[in-house]
């Protein structure tokens, strides 16, 4: 069996990497035991530009926050010939928020996946939750080493428990090293120790100890206080060493310079054996409660120590049945009585120790070891089960259309332009790109539901159009808050309004709108002479397209439509080049939207020349956008300009729903089946098929995120996004599987 090995790795200095190295021995140790033939390799992660002198075992190292890292390493995952990846998981050592760049690697892998997770938050943010359901659902098996993990990883995370295995937080085996390990300090002879040992930083209130010793050492004056290991290297890189300074004042301030001993280092395990079979005590006066593993506490419950913690959730567990000693968040005065009540009894400290070291024989690495070689075993037995009976995958679950957020966003107005995070931001004001497309999901969605909501909405989203207006039939675009017009048009404005219109005379659902709508149609009908731009044609396309289908006798707008689409068409013969397939000399934004429009001309028109151009550059399209399993839109960071690179991010939902309109108006133009799996699988986009696999859809909020950036996805929620998002539901729906 070949195993491939993920997480930090000495001499990285850290618990993971610890943790890391100790499972990579027990597992070869405990294959070697059973007569088993194991190989591991590691592929280490690196943080930042930082490089590493690792032993020969690291064949491979990603750097943290280089996305194309996590994507050749998958690609030498696959080709290796190995059985099982064994990923070890903690958000702060893959790069991006939350470690989202990890599933660009995990989403490609093809083998069995093992992840041992180091943290399981109870309450985890947005990306938090996102990123650990898409790692769990690419994992075969999940190991945690705590029975609360599992709970949480059920309720919150929706993981199948039979998928869950709890395999404790190895420790050394002291018996097998007893003859090896270090002689007592000899700054501890003739003292009673009491030890805290790990990486340094505030979370791990090492002051509540320290304001315990004077009750303490005031009866047993022999009490040597030991802070072992040094600052945690993120905090040192934006803190210095402002908290291990405030401990070395406290100890000053409290008159204990000669009970307590700072040792600044990062030990060797065999040193931090000694140390803990030379301690009496061991104390973790942690300060939060939502800690799920603790390797320093595992180490020193298997060393022997009588274990002093706060009931942080793997020491509520870990020191249960008599094991340790709990004592409440912060309390000092509640820790100092307990180590006097062990130092006062020698009997009763012994029992304490001896009852720690039975149960650390029963989880040292040996043991731990063999435990991942049956799970590994399982797992490759699973993945062959799951490629059988599921090869391509669950289906998305769609969520109930929901306007929630879009309600949130409108007042008596409009609609409000942006939002933070989920919130109406009002110093944006209101825009007519939003509003009209506004209009376009109301009327859609009254029309699937016949709901008086959606008409009330429609009033104060016309009632801005027709504001808006100004005489001379053009519009304006931007108001703020505080109602002022900002003196802005565009093609672009002008178009989304007209479309909207059009929508408006064929779908109205009274009359009086009817009325209105047709009233503002016709008088914004000369300004289509002064369009010039590529999407002003497309989008005035759509709205003829909808004034046609409501009235197609009317030769007057039928030559129109061909008019645009003519011009859409010159467009396209202009920069028309080897290789490049396009109306423009770059591909933008609303991409989708200018072969859309022309297959809305064909099927108006039936003009070959409009589906042969549709067809042609939307197969460029596709070959810019498809060239993964999954919709990847062309980023606005910096466009495709003709012959040159550009950007993946940042990716926008309006995009995505041209892309969607795309595929619904090229299966109304040709009726080819096919579109439907291509536009459920630009919509899916929302929904994580994308190039972060991260949902841009808020489940809690049921609103749409604004867009995919470089590490994370942009969690504010404005009114173009929240419209695409709602607008693709709509036309997808009828398609849902």
């Amino acid at each position: 069996m070949k195993i491939i090995c993920l997480g930090n790795f000495p001499p990285r200095q850290c618990g993971i990497a610890t943790f890391t190295e100790n499972l990579v021995n027990a597992i070869l140790h405990a294959a070697n035991i059973h007569s088993l033939s194991v190989e591991i390799e590691v592929i280490a992660m690196n943080d930042g530009n930082k490089t590493y002198p690792y032993p020969e075992i690291v064949k491979k190292t990603i750097r943290e926050r280089v996305m194309g890292d996590y994507i050749q390493m998958s690609e030498y995952i696959n080709n290796s010939g190995a059985d099982i990846f064994l990923l070890q998981h903690e958000y702060g050592i893959f790069g991006g928020e939350s470690g989202i760049l990890l599933l660009a690697l995990l989403r490609r892998i093809k083998i069995p996946v093992v992840t041992t997770l180091h943290t399981v938050l109870q309450k985890p943010s947005f990306h938090q939750l996102e990123v650990m359901k898409k790692i769990t659902s690419y994992s075969t098996q999940i190991v945690v080493m705590n029975g609360l993990a599992i709970r949480f990883l059920t309720d919150v995370y929706n993981v199948p428990v039979e998928k869950i295995s709890r395999i404790e937080h190895g420790v050394p085996d002291f018996e097998e090293c007893k003859n090896s390990l270090l002689p007592k300090p000899k700054e501890w002879e003739n003292r009673k120790v009491m030890l805290t040992f790990g990486l340094i930083g505030r979370s791990k209130g090492i002051e509540v100890a320290l304001k315990a010793l004077p009750a303490i050492v005031s009866k047993h004056p022999e009490l040597l206080y030991v802070v072992l290991g040094k600052t945690h290297p993120n905090i040192v890189s934006y803190a210095g060493e402002e908290y291990r300074d405030f401990l070395y004042n406290l100890v000053t301030e409290l008159g204990l310079e000669k009970n307590v001993q700072f040792i600044n280092e990062y030990v060797s395990e065999l040193e931090l054996m000694s140390h803990l079979k030379n301690a009496d005590i061991y104390v973790t006066p942690y300060l939060n409660k939502a800690q799920i593993t603790s390797g320093t506490l595992s180490y020193a419950v298997s060393g022997g120590c009588a274990v002093i913690s706060t009931p942080y959730w793997h020491a509520e567990e870990l020191l249960a049945d008599g094991r340790g000693h709990l004592f409440d968040f912060g309390n000092h005065k509640q820790l100092s009585g307990i180590v006097n009540q062990l130092l006062d009894n020698s009997e009763l400290l012994l029992q304490q120790q001896q009852k720690a070291y039975s149960y650390g024989k029963s989880i040292s690495w040996p043991i731990i070891g063999k435990l991942y070689l049956n799970l590994f075993d399982a797992s490759a037995f699973q993945k062959k089960l799951e490629s059988k009976q599921n090869p391509i995958g669950l289906p998305i679950k769609y969520p109930d259309f929901d306007i929630s957020h879009l309600k949130r966003l409108s007042d008596d107005t409009g609609l409000l332009q942006h939002a933070r995070t989920s919130i109406p931001y009002y110093k944006a004001g209101y825009s007519l790109d939003d509003n009209a497309r506004a209009i376009i999901v109301c009327l859609a969605a009254w029309h699937n539901s016949k709901e008086k909501v959606y008409l009330d909405l429609l009033d104060n989203y016309l009632a801005y159009t027709t504001y808006m207006q100004q005489k001379d039939g053009s519009f304006k675009n931007y108001m703020t808050f505080d109602r002022i017009i900002i003196d802005d048009t565009s093609d672009d404005a002008f178009g989304r309004v007209f479309w909207a219109l059009g929508y408006l005379i064929r779908y109205a659902p009274v009359n009086s709108v009817f009325q209105l709508g047709h009233e503002l149609f016709e008088h914004s009908l000369p300004h289509l002479e002064s369009l010039s731009y590529a999407r002003g044609y497309a989008n005035c396309i759509f709205g003829l397209y909808h004034y046609v289908k409501r009235f197609p006798d009317q030769e007057k707008f039928l030559k129109l439509l061909q008019v645009l689409s003519d011009h859409l068409c010159d467009k396209f013969n202009q920069h028309k080049r080897e290789n490049w397939s396009w109306f423009e000399d770059k591909l933008t934004y609303d991409n989708g939207l200018l072969p859309a429009a022309l297959f809305k001309a064909f099927e108006i028109s039936g003009n070959e020349k409009y589906l042969d151009i549709a067809n042609e550059s939307m197969a460029f399209l596709e070959s810019k956008c498809f060239k993964e399993e999954w919709l990847s839109l062309i980023g606005n960071q910096k466009w495709l300009l003709m012959d040159q690179d550009y950007k993946m991010f940042a990716q926008q939902p309006v995009d995505a729903m041209a892309m969607v309109l795309l595929y619904e108006s090229a299966l109304e133009a040709t009726g080819k089946p096919e579109y439907i799996d291509k536009l459920l699988l630009s919509f899916d986009w929302f929904y994580g098929k994308n190039d972060l696999d991260v949902p841009l859809f808020d489940t809690e909020t049921k609103g749409c995120n604004d867009g995919i950036e470089d590490f994370n996805i942009n969690r504010n929620q404005g009114a173009e996004s929240n419209i695409a998002y709602l607008l693709s539901w709509l036309v997808a729906e009828p398609f849902f599987r």
